[in-house]
Formats: structure tokens, sequence, C-alpha cells
């Protein structure tokens, strides 16, 4: 395979399955955790490297190392790999799904925004999701009339907050995710409730279907349910680890224990919310995204300069979906053609929101 995002928590969570069933790992793209890519170089020996930093070259343990977004698309294109494991942040990740599907591999998708961004112009038979809320819903599906279908939500860092709060938290109290330890970004998009817009709109692409929907569940456990015509609903429960999705996207099937079974005796209750918006702002924008799934490249755009602005200090943690949805009304009529819209929209909402 070829691995984006080596050293990431789904990276990490990859190798981890590649090791369990022995996988071959041809190329490792990483960023600036060059200590964690030495060792991941030493035990896993891909034929080619690519980071993130021209001055870091030196540093990696490697005799093929290179650098840069052109970098990655080129190891994409001369790789024999027919897997391409997707799990790096943000806009970034977008051309090098591209690449891949160009190129007839076979895509395990961490990338949340190159569907969100670009669903419309990205071959949804090539891929296979890697999020345990689509994993869910997937696993799901029977022949069945289905009517709707709901993801889960853990709430992120300030679920129990008092609302009145919010404006003044800080960004370690913004990164102490109740759940479990993600990157800076996903943890921000967890607190804000904006990673789970985006999941309505990769479930919308994914699946087909607008009629999506998600609540809180703060255990972790239930991952997704699907709403059949008949009235009956089925939910997916696992312990919360990435490997199961992972192993399923890889592989394509799975019949070794991935993880231990919940063991509901022990869980003994569980507790579900609704996503309120006046914790989660962001969520007065679902319907309108959800009827026009062009607007995904706008809300991703917003999102990655506000949550930037956030960690830099420069903006409180309630402006980041207030920059959010003033994009969304600023680009509400956008309508996208062919791939480069994409490109050409996500400069001009970062170039808006920039002051």
């Amino acid at each position: 395979m070829i691995l984006l995002g080596s050293t990431g928590s789904i990276g990490v969570n990859t190798l981890n399955i590649a090791r369990k069933f022995n996988l071959n790992v041809e190329v490792l793209v990483a960023g600036c955790n060059i200590k964690l890519l030495n060792e991941q170089i030493k035990e896993f020996n891909p034929k080619k490297v690519v980071i993130a930093n021209k001055e870091d070259i030196t540093k990696v343990n490697h005799t093929n190392v290179s650098f840069g977004e052109e970098a990655i698309l080129e190891a994409i294109e001369n790789s024999e790999a027919k897997t391409v494991v997707n799990s790096l942040v943000g806009f970034l990740g977008l051309r090098p799904t591209l690449k891949a599907i160009e190129c007839g591999k076979k895509i395990a998708l961490a990338n949340k925004e190159s569907l969100v961004a670009a669903g419309k112009f990205i071959d949804q038979s090539k891929l296979s999701p890697i999020d345990s809320e689509h994993f869910g819903l997937w696993y799901l599906i029977q022949d069945k009339k289905i009517n709707s279908m709901t993801i889960t939500a853990s709430g992120g860092s300030f679920r129990d907050y008092d609302l009145k709060e919010l404006a003044n938290v800080s960004i370690k109290e913004a990164l102490n995710h109740p759940n479990w330890s993600m990157g800076n970004k996903i943890t921000i998009d967890s607190a804000s409730m904006t990673n789970k817009m985006f999941e309505l709109v990769e479930a919308a692409w994914l699946f087909n279907t607008n009629k999506v929907d998600a609540i809180i569940e703060t255990k972790s456990l239930i991952h997704a349910m699907v709403n059949f015509e008949d009235g009956s609903t089925t939910a997916h429960i696992a312990n919360a680890s990435m490997q199961l999705p992972i192993a399923y996207a890889i592989l394509g099937t799975c019949d070794e224990e991935i993880l231990k079974p919940v063991d509901l005796l022990k869980v003994g209750s569980l507790e579900f919310r609704e996503i309120e918006t006046s914790r989660y702002p962001i969520w007065e924008a679902r319907k309108d995204i959800l009827n026009n799934l062009d607007l995904g490249v706008v809300l991703n755009a917003a999102n990655e300069i506000a949550v930037d602005k956030f960690l830099k200090s420069e903006i409180g943690f309630l402006d980041i979906s207030k920059i959010s949805l003033d994009a969304l009304n600023k680009f509400h009529n956008i309508s996208t053609k062919n791939i480069d819209d994409i490109f050409e929209i996500d400069k001009e909402v970062r170039a808006y929101c920039e002051f």
C-alpha cells in the first residue's frame, strides 16, 4: 500500500493492521514527526518516503526521500501498490485522492475533505471510507427499503460546559477530548460539531441520500443507525477504534477479531442528546448544506482558516462557527461545474475569511 499520513492516528492504526496481516507498505508519506517516521521506516522498509518540508530530508533514515505535494502525486503515479490509504488532514488530501482515482488505484479514504469539498467529482466506486460512522452505515445496510440514516457524535470537548463559558475557553481545553486522543484539527472540529457536518456531507455522497442526521451518544459505542421503512432501526455497536474500518477498507472483508466485543453489562447504560444550535451554532446550516452539497467546499475552506486562527490565538472558539456561517451566507448560491471550480472557490473562500 501507499500510506499518506503515516504518523497521524489513522496512519499509526493502519500500520497496526499492516503488521497484523503482514501487508507490504511501499510508500510512507508523513509530515513533521520525523522521529516516529524513522521508527516506521525501520520496521516496514518502504521503497519511497515523502515528507512535508525540504529541510527535514537529511533527518530521515532513508535513501529515497522527497518532499511536498508534487512528490506525493508522483509517488502515487509511480508506485506498483494497488491501494492508497489517504489519511492526510485538510484540503491538502484532495489532489492525492484525484490522482489515485486517475491511476486506477483503490482508495481507503480517511481524508474527509476530499468528499466534503469535491464529492460531486469523485468516483465513489473506487473508495472505501475509513470512518467509524460511514463504516457502520455500510455494515448495516441490508436489502430492505431504507427510510433514513443516523450517525452519532461524541459531543466534543465542551459538551458538558455551561454555555456562558464557551466564549472564553482556551486552546488547551478545546484539545481535551472526553473520549479519545486525535490530531488538533479534528479535535477542534469535534468540539464545534463541524466534523459531524463533514460526515453528514460524506454520507450524502456515499449513500446518495440527504436523509441523514446525527445525535450525540456520549460513550461513542454506537456509531451509526439505519432506519428502515418498516419502522425498525438497526445500530452498529463497537468499541471505539479505527482499526476495524481500516481493516475492512484495505482488505475488503475481515473474519478475524480486530476489537474486543462490547460488554453491554459493563457499559450499563447509554446516553443520547440532541445536537443543539445554542451549543453548536454551525448546526443551523445543516439542512442548507445537505440540500446543496456544493456548499461543502465553502464550509471546509472557511473552517480550515478559522481553526488555524483559533490555534494561533487570533480568535475565540465561538468565532470558528461565526466565520464558517458568514462564508456560507456569502457564497450561498455557488454551483460547481467541474473540479477546477472546486479549487477556485476554495481560494475565494479562504481569501474572504482571512480578513
